[in-house]
C-alpha cells in the first residue's frame, strides 16, 4: 500500500482489513480442504454404514453434506467477521485516541505552544511509553525555550551598561563636553574590557555546552592543583576578611590526568563562587580524598546556602540566584556551566549540595582515576 493509501485509511480500517484478509485466507483454506478430503472422508463413513446405497439417493446425501459444510463455513465467516468487527473496534478505541492526543499535541508543539502535554488513553504499554517521551521531550523543549528567553534577556541586560557608557562617553567627546583625559580612558578601558570579557564567556559557553573544549592531559598530583589554586586566591580571601582553609588530605600524592589549565579554571570559579557568597568571618575548605576509583575535590562555605527549588539550576548558564545582583557582583552566571562541562570531559561530573538559605553550601568535582579515566572525544587531544 502506498504511503498516500496509508495516510487515506485510519488504524481501525487497517487493522479491520488485516483480519478479514486472515479471515477470507483461513476460509478458502478450510474450504479446499473440505472440498478435496471431505467428500471423499464422507463417502467412506457412508458405505461403513451400509455398503449398498442407490445411487439417487446416495447423490442427495452427498449433495446435502455439501451444502451444509458450506452454510456452515458461510456462518461461521460472519460469526468471525463480527467478532472481528468488535475486537478491532476495541483495540484501537484507545489507540486512536492516543495517536490522535500525540497529533495534536505535536501540532501544538509545531506551533511554538510548548506547554502541550499528552495524557494516557489506554492504548496499551508501547503507546504509554511514548506519550511519556513525547511528554519529557516537551518538557525539554519549554525548559530550554524558558533558557533561551533568560539568555537573551541577560545578554541584552549584560550589553546595556556598557554599551549606552561608551555611547555616552563617545557623543560626549564628540560635542566637546568632555575632554580625554586619564578619567575618560579609565572608564572606556573597563567597559570594553568588560564586553570583550563577555564575549568571551558566550565563547567559553557555547565551546563548553557543545564540547568542542580541547584537552591537553597530562598526569598530576592533586595536592599540587589544589595548592595553586589555594595560593592564588589567598590575597583575595583575605581582603575580603573570609577564611580559606587547606585540607587536602590522603589525595594529596594521588595522580589524575587531567588538563591542568582546564581543572585550574574549575577551582578558581569554585573558590571565586564561594568567595562571592560568603560574608566577612565566614569559612571556605578545600577538601580531596579517594572515592574509590575517583578523586573527589571538595570546596565547602559557610555562606548564603542555596534554595532545594535551585539547586537543579545553578550549573544553567547566565543562571543567577539572586537576580538583583550585577555583573560585578554577581558574576556573569557562566562560571559554573563552564566548570560542569569541562568536569564531564574529563569523564568526571560536578555536583552541587546544600542545607538550604544561609547554611552554605559544598561543590564536589569528580575525577576519575588513571585507570579509569576515558580519552577526550574527537581528533588529537581535543574533544567535539
Amino acid at each position: 500500500m502506498s504511503s498516500a493509501g496509508r495516510r487515506r485509511y485510519g488504524l481501525a480500517t487497517r487493522l479491520l482489513f488485516a483480519q478479514v484478509v486472515v479471515l477470507l485466507a483461513s476460509l478458502l483454506t478450510a474450504g479446499l480442504v473440505a472440498l478435496l478430503l471431505g467428500p471423499s472422508l464422507f463417502h467412506g463413513h457412508v458405505l461403513q454404514v451400509r455398503p449398498v446405497w442407490d445411487p439417487e439417493e446416495l447423490l442427495h446425501i452427498e449433495r446435502g453434506f455439501r451444502e451444509a459444510s458450506f452454510v456452515a463455513l458461510s456462518a461461521g465467516l460472519l460469526i468471525s467477521l463480527g467478532c472481528a468487527i468488535a475486537v478491532t473496534w476495541w483495540m484501537t478505541r484507545g489507540m486512536q485516541r492516543t495517536l490522535d492526543a500525540l497529533t495534536t499535541a505535536a501540532a501544538e508543539v509545531s506551533r511554538g505552544h510548548l506547554s502541550a502535554r499528552v495524557s494516557s488513553a489506554g492504548g496499551g504499554a508501547e503507546l504509554d511509553t511514548l506519550a511519556g517521551a513525547f511528554n519529557l521531550m516537551a518538557g525539554q523543549l519549554e525548559s530550554t525555550e524558558a533558557t533561551r528567553r533568560r539568555l537573551l534577556s541577560d545578554l541584552a541586560h549584560e550589553l546595556r551598561t556598557p554599551i549606552s557608557t561608551i555611547q555616552l562617553y563617545c557623543e560626549g567627546l564628540s560635542d566637546g563636553v568632555l575632554q580625554w583625559d586619564e578619567g575618560t580612558e579609565r572608564v572606556l578601558t573597563e567597559h570594553t574590557g568588560r564586553l570583550a570579557r563577555l564575549a568571551g564567556d558566550i565563547d567559553d559557553v557555547s565551546r563548553a555546552e557543545e564540547g568542542r573544549l580541547e584537552l591537553d592531559l597530562v598526569p598530576v598530583a592533586v595536592g599540587h592543583l589544589l595548592a595553586s589554586a589555594v595560593e592564588s586566591h589567598q590575597d583575595a580571601f583575605a581582603r575580603a576578611g573570609v577564611r580559606l582553609r587547606d585540607e587536602r588530605g590522603s589525595a594529596d600524592d594521588v595522580l589524575v590526568h587531567v588538563d591542568v589549565h582546564r581543572v585550574r579554571q574549575v577551582l578558581d570559579n569554585l573558590l571565586r563562587n564561594a568567595l562571592r557568597h560568603t560574608p566577612p568571618e565566614g569559612t571556605v575548605v578545600v577538601s580531596a580524598r579517594r572515592a574509590g576509583e575517583e578523586v573527589h575535590v571538595t570546596v565547602t562555605d559557610s555562606g548564603d546556602g542555596i534554595p532545594a527549588d535551585q539547586l537543579d539550576h545553578v550549573f544553567e548558564r547566565f543562571y543567577r540566584g539572586d537576580t538583583a545582583r550585577d555583573r560585578d557582583h554577581g558574576g556573569s552566571g557562566i562560571g559554573l556551566t563552564i566548570s560542569r562541562a569541562i568536569a564531564d570531559a574529563h569523564g568526571g561530573s560536578l555536583t552541587a549540595s546544600s542545607a538550604g538559605p544561609g547554611q552554605g553550601s559544598s561543590f564536589t568535582l569528580r575525577l576519575p582515576s588513571p585507570a579509569r579515566q576515558r580519552p577526550p572525544r574527537g581528533e588529537g587531544t581535543g574533544r567535539t
